[in-house]
């Protein structure tokens, strides 16, 4: 699923080409694609002609665009959705789901899901911020993002650390993939306990992850498959830069020892078994 890097790629292609564009019209090919706006899809196509995108904006991995009306658009990739900017005049994609034409005849903003796990919805009155996702925590890259109140609440969950910097309400915007990037750099295995941790071993961690999150923006975020790609269908290159995911066996790029993978919440970790031991006494 696309994590912070990959949704910021897309929100900052987005701000180039549809801020300050007028909507002529909206058509629905999906009604699963629109499932959380529960009007409906006339509804949803009624409220949004006319209106003007003003922004677009981001809270972890939700998109959103205010709209001249004090309503938003809130967007969500979901696993393989993709806002992408195509000529009128180019073919529709197969799994073209929502097509937004614009007043001026430039390129249209469409949203294409695959699977249809992702959606869009509007907002009434969440230009400033949607109160669907209003509950997610700011993410570290954030300049409001509070880092002292992240260390302290850190240390006061009982909880692994790996399950905390998962958790959308305590730091938003990290996920798998970002989590074994930003515990390898710091050398601190999955299972340690919040509570075990000092402040310094905290804020080092998070000095870590927006150190990742930020590369992995400049290089456009991570693509394992087609699936994930920017405005103009283009993939991200950071899969190029990782350091664990993915690569059990692989020798550790610090140390030389191979990599390994572990069990994870139906998913898989990778860490270096010399760099992050695991913990003496775990989570109990």
């Amino acid at each position: 699923m696309p994590e912070l890097p990959e949704v910021e790629t897309v929100r900052q292609g987005l701000a180039k080409w549809v801020t300050g564009r007028r909507i002529e019209a909206v058509a629905v090919l999906h009604p699963r694609a629109i499932r959380r706006h529960l009007p409906g899809d006339v509804h949803f196509a009624a409220v949004l002609a006319g209106r003007t995108i003003t922004d677009v904006a981001r809270r972890g991995k939700y998109l959103w665009l205010p709209l001249d009306s004090g309503d938003a658009i809130i967007g969500h990739l979901g696993m393989s959705g993709q806002l992408l900017m195509q000529p009128p005049e180019a073919p529709d994609e197969t799994h073209l789901r929502v097509r937004f034409e614009f007043a001026d005849d430039g390129p249209e903003l469409r949203f294409v899901d695959q699977r249809t796990f992702g959606g869009l919805s509007v907002s009434e009155d969440g230009a400033e911020l949607p109160h669907e996702i209003a509950h997610i925590a700011r993410d570290p890259i954030d300049p409001l993002f509070d880092d002292e109140l992240f260390v302290t609440a850190m240390r006061r969950k009982h909880t692994e650390v790996k399950r905390a910097i998962l958790d959308q309400t305590l730091i938003s915007g990290v996920g798998n993939i970002y989590a074994d990037e930003a515990l390898w750099r710091a050398q601190l295995h999955g299972t340690r306990p919040t509570d075990a941790l000092t402040k310094p071993q905290v804020r080092r961690l998070l000095a870590d992850i927006r150190d990742v999150l930020g590369a992995a923006i400049v290089a456009g975020g991570t693509s394992f498959d087609a699936l994930y790609v920017n405005v103009n269908g283009e993939s991200g290159y950071f899969d190029r830069s990782l350091d664990a995911y993915g690569r059990e066996g692989q020798p550790c790029h610090r140390c030389g020892t191979a990599i390994r993978r572990e069990q994870f919440m139906n998913r898989s970790s990778f860490s270096c078994p010399r760099c992050q031991p695991r913990p003496r006494k775990p989570l109990r």
